[in-house]
């Protein structure tokens, strides 16, 4: 849909419609490679609607209503025209398509015209399809062929004139097209229903969500007069521009059930948090950008309203948590849920995160070691297609392969640590109440969850592939024969052997599912308490008994198979799990890179030497070191990782003053 508004006051609209021009092509023989479709665009001309006066003449005036009559037009000029798109899931159904218009006065003709009391005026059309009929007297006719039906036609609704005492500087859409925000010049913004476009004062009905602002989310008042702004994807922060060329952020505010006399009202903070969890799924099954809603869970709620709004996620996107394996890397919302838990946990670089943030934080590094292993196996199992034996993609693959084994090094390591405490303390009378507590660690959760679970035993097929993909690699070079004979060696040589490790998992695995039928919970119960492993960060007491025969049977049974004392001495600092004082060194002198898991000192020449790019929602970095190859960025774009984080943040440039001198790009919140 095209409208246009003339000069002469004439409303037009127009149907734009795409024709492919040339010859159609039969689907069953292929095209030409000198064959270029040339696409044309046709206008059909729908409707015109010529008014007397716009805005019509109404009550926006005081005075002789003859000469407003005269002289509207050009007192009022337009500055806003568009067709506003029927928003589907409308809390009243879909709505006919509307035409808006934004007349305001101009600025030289509002002085010396005290009678002018609204300066700005919206003037709105429905667009509604209707049916034609001849008249009733051509039914006595006989015609000679079959009558058709008519085609329906479009009709211009005109409805009732919304009149402003302010000039209006923009109106945009927020929430999917549900609502509109309305900018004054004065910075102050309103928010109107876009059915019904009755202005939204705040929370009336607890029991009904469909916005933020319509549970009571509310812009500050502005400090200074606003030319233009511009909202965030979900529409949670505005930056405004001054007359001065100041730019002012504003973030959107919720009493979260706090009341004026500081008693809480339950019922609005359910509101607001149901608002926030629409927007924020609202934005996922969208594709695009939450982190202004995150913005506001961060700032504006606590810890354990974090761990509601989580749980509230994990519900309306229909988070299935006990995926299968297969579907566990095509699924969107494992990303987007355990992005939004990491980032919530996050305190800083130099903090570890808690338990509840660190289980999906890990689980988004195993997923992306799964992604990439997955991508290498495909190539290499082709044999003749060279694209997987980029020395800058074995490269990439030799550091994951390293951070995957020495992750499942760790895992064992705490699990032969936990084992002995439990065996210690087994014949202490207080063991059966605090056994619980015991079992609460970052390895007993990520083996006991089925989701990161699956993704450590997908990473040991990967892994077993990358061995057996060695002896039948061809036409590799120097380079790449010398990296990927570093990564069979890392894989062979490990102090844990990756069929130990593999027959650990499938006994853990085996235990969960005795564990869930002999309490009698199907496929179906079962998501209730993943979904609490995963979200508290505690075990449920129906993965108790597991937990206490993989810790008890398991354990000790691949004891003698792997190397204990080797297992306690290594240090894993880099895996950013620890909270001993070596870690703690280790994070105020390196970082990790996220996509090629090698270590980044942190030092001014090599930061002013090398660029490098930050995470803007898990603050991790990863150096900006230009692909050698077109492989190597085939790879990266496979992956999912060439312009978003694994986390499926965006990148943004971290160390800007060191190269250019100039002042630091936001990117990241700083240390503290």
């Amino acid at each position: 849909m095209i409208v246009t508004y003339s000069a002469s006051n004439e409303l037009r609209l127009y149907r734009a419609m795409l024709k492919w021009e040339g010859t159609p092509v039969d689907s069953n023989t292929q095209r030409p490679n000198n064959s270029i479709a040339v696409p044309s665009v046709q206008l059909a001309h729908i409707e015109v609607e010529v008014p007397a006066v716009v805005p019509s003449p109404s009550t926006y005036v005081i005075g002789n209503e003859d000469n407003i009559t005269n002289n509207a037009n050009g007192l009022f000029a337009l500055t806003h025209l568009q067709v506003v798109a029927c928003p589907v899931d409308a809390p009243g159904g879909q709505t006919a398509p509307m035409i808006l218009a934004v007349f305001s006065c101009l600025l030289h003709n509002i002085h010396g015209r005290s009678h002018l009391q609204h300066p700005s005026v919206i003037a709105r059309w429905e667009l509604r399809s209707v049916n034609q009929n001849l008249h009733k007297s051509f039914d006595d006719i006989v015609s000679k062929k079959p009558r058709n039906p008519l085609l329906p036609s479009t009709e211009l609704n005109r409805q009732a004139d919304t009149y402003f005492d302010r000039h209006i500087v923009s109106i945009d859409y927020m929430e999917t097209g549900n609502i509109f925000a309305i900018t004054t010049d004065d910075g102050n913004i309103a928010f109107y229903d876009a059915k019904a476009f009755t202005p939204l004062s705040g929370v009336e009905d607890i029991e009904t969500v469909t916005s933020l602002p319509q549970s009571g989310f509310t812009f500050p008042a502005a400090i200074s007069p606003s030319v233009h702004i511009s909202f965030s994807p979900s529409g949670c922060i505005a930056a405004s521009l001054d007359e001065k060329s100041h730019v002012q952020m504003r973030v959107m505010e919720h009493s979260f059930g706090l009341e004026q006399d500081g008693l809480f009202n339950d019922g609005k903070f359910m509101s607001a948090l149901a608002a926030l969890t629409m927007a924020y799924c609202r934005a996922c099954s969208s594709d695009s950008n939450n982190d202004d809603i995150l913005m506001i869970v961060i700032q504006q709620l606590n810890q354990d309203s974090h761990k509601k709004f989580i749980d509230e996620v994990y519900r309306a996107l229909s988070m299935n948590v006990t995926v299968e394996q297969d579907k566990l890397m095509n699924n969107p919302y494992i990303l987007k849920c355990f992005s939004m838990q990491a980032a919530l946990g996050f305190k800083n670089r130099l903090e570890r995160r808690n338990l509840a943030a660190a289980v999906p934080w890990l689980t988004l590094q195993l997923r992306q070691i799964s992604i990439l292993l997955t991508y290498i196996l495909h190539f290499n199992k082709a044999g003749a297609d060279v694209e997987c034996y980029d020395p800058e993609t074995l490269r990439i693959t030799l550091g994951n392969v390293k951070w995957a084994l020495d992750l499942a090094k760790y895992i064992v390591d705490d699990l032969f640590e936990i084992s002995d405490n439990l065996n210690s303390q087994s014949s202490s009378q207080d063991s059966g109440s605090s056994s619980g507590k015991l079992y609460e660690s970052l390895s007993t959760i990520l083996i006991i969850s089925s989701i990161p679970r699956s993704f450590l035993r997908y990473i040991c097929r990967g892994l077993r592939g990358l061995t057996n993909g060695f002896r039948n690699a061809m036409n590799l070079s120097n380079e790449s024969y010398q990296i990927y004979s570093q990564i069979v060696t890392v894989i062979t040589e490990s102090a844990l052997k990756v069929d130990v490790y593999e027959k650990l998992l499938a006994t853990v695995e085996s235990d969960v599912k005795h564990a869930y039928q002999n309490a009698g919970f199907n496929n179906a119960d079962r998501a209730a308490p993943e979904r609490d492993l995963l979200i508290n960060g505690s075990i449920p007491p129906v993965l108790q008994p597991a937990v206490t025969a993989i810790l008890t049977k398991t354990v000790p049974m691949i004891r003698n198979e792997a190397n204990p004392m080797y297992l306690f001495l290594q240090d894993y600092s880099w895996l950013g799990v620890g909270d001993d004082k070596r870690a703690d060194l280790f994070r105020h002198k390196y970082e990790i890179d996220i996509l090629r898991k090698v270590l980044i000192p942190l030092d001014e020449s090599r930061g002013a030497v090398r660029p490098s790019r930050r995470c803007v929602r898990c603050c991790a970095i990863s150096e900006e070191i230009p692909p050698k190859s077109m492989a190597a960025v085939k790879m990266l774009m496979r992956t999912a990782v060439l312009r978003a984080c694994t986390c499926g943040g965006m990148w943004s440039m971290s160390n800007a003053s060191n190269l250019r001198g100039s002042t630091t790009l936001p990117g990241w919140r700083q240390p503290g």
